[in-house]
């Protein structure tokens, strides 16, 4: 999938309409996404917003077009958000976010990695920032490496941690 009809996608699965926010390509212009005429305008959220703004627009449930899901082992079927898509939802409602990894750790007996990913917000009044863990095992290569998946698995859970797809570890409860 193209990144232009992706982020169209994502800005049209939320709804997201430029008009009522600070960004605006041109006064008075509406853009409509997926439509020529919005060239290679990139829509924000807003840069500069209270840290409170931001933390609700990334409190909102994630449409289920936007989610993938995968069968475990052992049958059980989870969904998740691939991190490419957290990031693009990061971009869009938290524009000046940053990520980095913390730590690389190896199990003793070198069947695992772990890796530790902070996500940090900006906002106009305040900063934020959550970490958290992943871990995958070395002999499982059946897609990227472990070092990879792990980072990825860190990067999705600290972004629920901010409450970015937290709705999808609650959905049995509902």
């Amino acid at each position: 999938m193209g990144g232009r009809s992706y982020l169209s996608k994502l800005a049209q699965a939320y709804r997201f309409q430029l008009q009522h926010r600070r960004f605006s390509p041109k006064p008075g212009k509406q853009i409509n996404f997926g439509s020529e005429d919005d060239g290679d305008a990139v829509p924000t959220a807003g840069i500069s917003r209270p840290l409170s703004d931001i933390l609700k627009d990334l409190n909102k449930k994630v449409p289920d077009s936007l989610l993938k899901g995968r069968t475990e082992p052992s049958g059980f079927s989870l969904k998740y958000i691939p991190w490419h898509t957290l990031n693009r939802i990061l971009n869009l409602h938290a524009p000046e976010w940053s990520g980095e990894v913390r730590s690389i750790s190896y199990s003793p007996d070198a069947t695992f990695v772990s890796v530790v990913y902070r996500v940090t917000l900006y906002g106009t009044d305040a900063e934020i920032f959550r970490e958290s863990t992943g871990t995958a095992s070395l002999s499982d290569t059946s897609y990227g490496g472990p070092v990879q998946k792990a980072e990825a698995m860190a990067f999705r859970r600290a972004c629920s941690r901010l409450g970015l797809g937290l709705h999808l570890y609650h959905e049995d409860q509902e």
